[in-house]
């Protein structure tokens, strides 16, 4: 009987397990680093979740909802994932080829052939060059020109995961089970209900005059931006939507979300033309409607630590 059991152990610990998702690109801004005190903030049940700033996603990978809404302005990046979601391995094939060819000379050819706008692609060699320009890109930077042409260089990376298999399949899986919508943010929840639950991660009001990235698309995000996803905010928190939000902590942002809970965390900044200015900073969640509840429930346990 101990044989036999042993036996199907051994069989068990040798069936892989499915790999985790996990972002597929960088993205400046991602909440990789900040998921734990993001997650500690959500709530247990929900209904349908949304992420209408999308980027790399790092929240809605993580928790893997079983139905989502994920939406965002840049039609690349929503392009990809929809191509991904339906032909992983047509994704995998094309990106082994860019892996085998990687250098100074074929990521600049790429990055032509990318602003090219006479060329024509195909969704899967579309969706493969998107991912090799992010990853193998200064510092993953995805920023684009007014004219919203692609103009950041190489970056200086040993080996990029140029063709990451088992992360690719994860995605795929996680990301089937979501709507997967291309534009404004309002129009992305605009049809969320009372229970569901809404994430945004904005472009971040700028701390300095000269820390406003807002180039992920050709178009800006300004002040006036903020005041609308503010309103935003108030009445879907009204209407008993849960919501969290992530920005800057600057007094703009603390007093358009004045009224709803505002927690201050701490968050590595990834990107700094100097390096000795890649340390914690300041940040806001602010969260609203039945997410106040989860939100609670951590400053007590926490409390009682």
């Amino acid at each position: 009987m101990a044989s036999k059991q042993a036996a199907r152990a051994a069989v068990t610990a040798a069936v892989p397990r499915p790999a985790v998702a996990a972002p597929i690109v960088k993205w400046v801004g991602g909440k990789t680093r900040l998921l734990p005190e993001i997650v500690a903030r959500l709530p247990r049940r929900f209904g349908r979740y949304y992420e209408p700033f999308a980027g790399g996603a790092a929240v809605f990978f993580h928790l893997a909802p079983e139905r989502a809404v994920i939406s965002d302005r840049n039609p690349d990046l929503i392009a990809t994932y929809k191509t991904v979601a339906d032909d992983p391995d047509g994704v995998l094939r094309r990106l082994a080829l860019h892996r085998d060819a990687h250098g100074e000379d074929h990521y600049y050819a790429t990055r032509a052939r990318w602003n090219d706008r006479s060329v024509a692609w195909t969704p899967l060699d579309r969706a493969a060059a998107f991912i090799y320009l992010n990853r193998t890109c200064y510092n993953g930077l995805w920023r684009v020109n007014r004219s919203g042409g692609f103009n950041v260089p190489m970056g200086r990376y040993k080996n990029p995961p140029i063709c990451d298999v088992d992360g690719l399949h994860a995605a795929a899986r996680v990301l089937r089970n979501a709507q997967i919508r291309c534009g404004d943010y309002a129009a992305a929840v605009a049809d969320a209900r009372p229970g569901d639950l809404v994430y945004f991660d904005p472009p971040y009001d700028p701390v300095t005059t000269t820390a406003n990235f807002v180039s992920y698309t050709a178009d800006a995000f300004g002040a006036d931006d903020q005041r609308a996803l503010a309103e935003l905010v108030h009445a879907l928190a009204a209407r008993g939507v849960g919501v969290v939000l992530s920005n800057s902590d600057t007094p703009f942002i603390r007093s358009l979300y004045r009224g709803l809970r505002i927690d201050r965390v701490r968050c590595a900044r990834a990107i700094n033309c100097n390096a000795d200015r890649r340390g914690e900073v300041d940040e806001v969640m602010v969260l609203g409607g039945f997410a106040t509840r989860a939100a609670k429930r951590t400053s007590a346990a926490r409390a009682a630590r």
